[in-house]
């Protein structure tokens, strides 16, 4: 398996999970079924589009990826026409789902800025943008305050896998599925302990 064929298969795992993810917050918003296809495409895509953006690619690209977008829309069409109970049991593992797309897309967003022979700060920008940008759309476009900024550790797990790559320079697969399994195990390690960053509070401070 080249390098090409890795990038697709993790393409593949985070368009699915995040197609799916934007669906399933679309219905919970209660969009008709334009809406979820809308909100899902977004969160498949939007974070893509911002790494292209950042890093001087057309966003034109998108529109080559048929094979993609046609998954993504038969994600979508299966949630929509799931019954309501096994939404539900999918609701139960939201933050597993969302973790395997933030830890497929951080990976293949970091294969993309190492195959265009960018430095190391693009390389770990390119990770996280590609990680967080469509769940972050995604939660905007539905009123939600996004993810990322919310207490749980979210973005620097897509930092740390862009830094793995680009400084170990990892790109056989045994090598980057074990840094998938990484990315999505400390991330679920981050909601089921509730870590946080470091923050500061300015309530109960007077102005002036």
């Amino acid at each position: 398996m080249d390098l090409d064929e890795i990038f697709h298969v993790f393409s593949l795992i985070g368009t699915i999970a995040f197609a799916v993810s934007g669906a399933i917050v679309a219905m919970e918003e209660e969009y008709d079924i334009l809406g979820v296809f809308v909100l899902g495409l977004v969160t498949a895509f939007g974070g893509g589009v911002i790494r292209n953006l950042l890093i001087g690619v057309p966003v034109t690209t998108l529109w080559s990826q048929g094979l993609f977008l046609k998954i993504a829309c038969i994600s979508i069409l299966v949630v929509f026409v799931l019954p309501i109970t096994l939404i539900h049991h999918w609701k139960r593992g939201e933050a597993f789902f969302d973790a395997i797309g933030l830890a497929a897309f951080a990976i293949q967003g970091a294969l993309y800025a190492v195959k265009a022979n960018l430095p190391l700060s693009a390389v770990m920008v390119a990770a996280m943008l590609t990680g967080i940008g469509g769940g972050m759309v995604r939660d905007i476009m539905a009123g939600r305050k996004p993810l990322v900024l919310r207490d749980e550790i979210y973005a620097m797990w897509a930092i740390g896998a862009g830094l793995a790559i680009g400084i170990a320079d990892l790109q056989k697969p045994w090598e980057l599925f074990t840094l998938f399994i990484i990315v999505v195990l400390f991330r679920m390690l981050s909601v089921y302990y509730k870590w946080k960053l470091p923050r500061r509070s300015l309530r109960g401070t007077s102005g002036g």
